[in-house]
């Protein structure tokens, strides 16, 4: 998990390195100082030489100086550091994410990439800095500290040897009961999230439906499983407090009392005592900020392996390993006996022995029942999905043999949940060709019957498009996405229920444009509704995963008993 995450630091190696050096030379003055000022009483305070103490004081305050200096710097690059590396951190995580394949992302959600990329890596980056300042700082205060307590007086040090092994019980046990809490509550920061999300994002249904207590009550028993979560990790880590305090005074009270012995019996100086009351203190709050690291480390090895799972998930669609196609010739696609499942594990096959040639420049209608696998049988021709069996080849060639960016630049999907970005309705077009000029925009708009309602628009093709397209119509935000694959020219066009918002008469529009504009185009149209595909060359009854039937409209409608009682529902309803 280290290695992995330490990949990140890259350029911010300087400032790592500079943090805890600053440290380290930190820690030796300031842990000098007290020893100096031991010396002052001693020599000087005690015999009554002032110009030792003048000279000894003004050394003091230089040294207090430089160490103010040092331990600045030390923040400065810790914060740097933990800073430039949390941000390489997000943009490695984020930049690995593009090259997930939809499995991958079924894998980790949405909701938990985004938790990854905000909540985890914040823990990360604290940890970090802690880690490059004060998990140095504190070791070599105590360390050193020790030795000067020594070199005082061995007999006092001995207090330590019952202190510290009761201090290293009490924070293990503490560690070790609350460690198991913070990967629940990160899985439920993940619930959290998604829930928000859904929320945010079907803010429309959620009001039209009236659910918003509903939702309120939802948004309550997550935040509240969070809180409960936590409640119970800070109740075991607040026993580190008390326990650090009574120590601490134990410890000083056994030092003052054995000290004073020691002083009556002329065996330590009064200057050596005030010595080792401010090393004590240095120990005693090494062991409390280690405590504290401990308590941070914890968090985020969490948040670490959580990250470090998504910069190690090997992506499982990726370009061939050795000279990738880089051109497709036509627009024919072959199902060579396809099986496929979401989950190799599962006995369940979403698509099992599909067997389908589609010729070039062919419109191809599917239809079935919601759940038989219309969407995914088209989600192997772009290789969103990889097929568990068989071969599907578009131009000849198995798809795996392409290079992805020329298979998807010649593979337009247009899917019925459609999303447009924040931005002009040209920055949206330009999605599917960024150099298209405004000649092919206004052509690919007007083959998608979206070139009048865009010109009506307040700044035409520069109106500005709210976040989710919230200021365009369901009906609009179809066609728009239909334009914007257009631009991308391609070689096959898939239209998974993409016009179910949309009229019928513009909806018979756009299929009798696509069909003059874009002869040589292969066509696949998925929808619900018999009046999208009757006109199709060939038409695919899907159910249950596998291809009941394929034929024209008429064919159908005599021997299919699926297609037939399909379209006679619709037509009664439409009545």
């Amino acid at each position: 998990m280290l290695k992995t995450l330490l990949k990140s630091v890259r350029q911010y190696k300087k400032e790592t390195l500079l943090s805890p050096l600053c440290v380290v030379v930190e820690v030796f003055i300031e842990m000098y100082i007290p020893y100096i000022m031991g010396l002052l009483i001693d020599n000087g305070i005690n015999k009554g030489d002032m110009d030792y103490v003048r000279k000894m004081g003004l050394f003091t305050i230089l040294m207090a100086l430089i160490s103010l200096v040092l331990g600045a710097s030390a923040s400065y690059f810790s914060a740097h550091a933990a800073a430039g590396f949390t941000a390489n951190l997000r943009h490695d995580m984020f930049y690995h994410i593009q090259d997930f394949s939809f499995e991958n992302i079924d894998k980790f959600s949405s909701a938990s990439l985004v938790t990854r990329l905000t909540t985890d890596t914040n823990n990360i980056q604290q940890a970090y800095q802690m880690s490059i300042r004060m998990a140095v700082r504190a070791p070599f205060m105590m360390i050193i500290s020790l030795f000067m307590a020594v070199s005082i007086s061995w007999r006092l040090t001995l207090i330590f040897l019952v202190a510290v092994p009761i201090l290293a019980f009490a924070m293990i046990l503490i560690i070790k009961n609350a460690r198991p809490y913070f990967p629940r509550i990160f899985r439920a920061y993940d619930e959290l999230n998604r829930k928000v999300r859904e929320n945010i994002r079907g803010i429309r249904e959620v009001k039209t439906y009236v659910h918003e207590e509903e939702q309120i009550e939802n948004f309550k028993k997550s935040t509240s499983k969070i809180y409960k979560l936590f409640r119970r990790a800070m109740f075991i880590m607040a026993f580190n407090g008390p326990v650090m305090t009574m120590m601490i005074d134990a410890v000083m009270l056994a030092l003052s009392w054995f000290g004073a012995k020691l002083i009556v019996g002329h065996q330590l100086a009064t200057g050596q005592l005030v010595s080792m009351f401010s090393y004590t203190m240095s120990i005693l709050m090494s062991l409390m900020i280690l405590s504290m690291i401990f308590t941070q480390l914890m968090m985020a090895q969490s948040s670490g392996r959580r990250v470090a799972d998504v910069l190690t998930a090997k992506p499982t669609i990726v370009n061939p390993a050795k000279s990738p196609l880089t051109s497709v010739t036509n627009g024919e696609v072959v199902f060579d006996h396809v099986d496929f499942k979401y989950n190799k594990e599962d006995a369940h096959y979403a698509l099992k022995d599909i067997d389908l040639r589609i010729k070039s420049g062919e419109t191809l209608g599917i239809i079935g029942e919601t759940g038989s696998s219309k969407s995914t049988l088209i989600s192997m021709i772009p290789r969103l999905y990889d097929v568990t069996g068989g071969a599907v080849r578009v131009g000849g060639h198995n798809v795996r043999s392409y290079d992805l960016k020329t298979l998807r630049d010649n593979v337009a999907v247009v899917l019925q949940k459609n999303v447009l970005f924040t931005g002009t309705i040209k920055d949206n077009l330009k999605w599917g060709n960024e150099k298209a000029s405004d000649e092919e925009i206004v052509w690919a708009a007007k083959i998608a019957q979206a070139d009048g309602f865009i010109r009506e628009m307040p700044d035409g093709y520069d109106t500005m498009v709210e976040q989710g397209g919230n200021n365009v119509s369901g009906g609009q935000k179809q066609r728009i996405t239909i334009a914007r694959a257009l631009l991308k020219k391609p070689k096959i066009l898939i239209l998974d229920d993409s016009t179910s918002a949309v009229d019928t008469k513009t909806e018979r529009e756009i299929r009798e444009a696509l069909k003059r504009d874009l002869p040589e185009t292969t066509k696949i149209i998925i929808s619900q509704r018999i009046v999208s595909i009757k006109d199709a060359d060939r038409i695919v009854v899907m159910n249950h995963g596998k291809i009941e039937d394929v034929g024209t409209h008429d064919e159908l409608i005599k021997r299919n008993d699926l297609y037939s009682s399909i379209a006679k529902f619709q037509e009664e309803n439409s009545k």
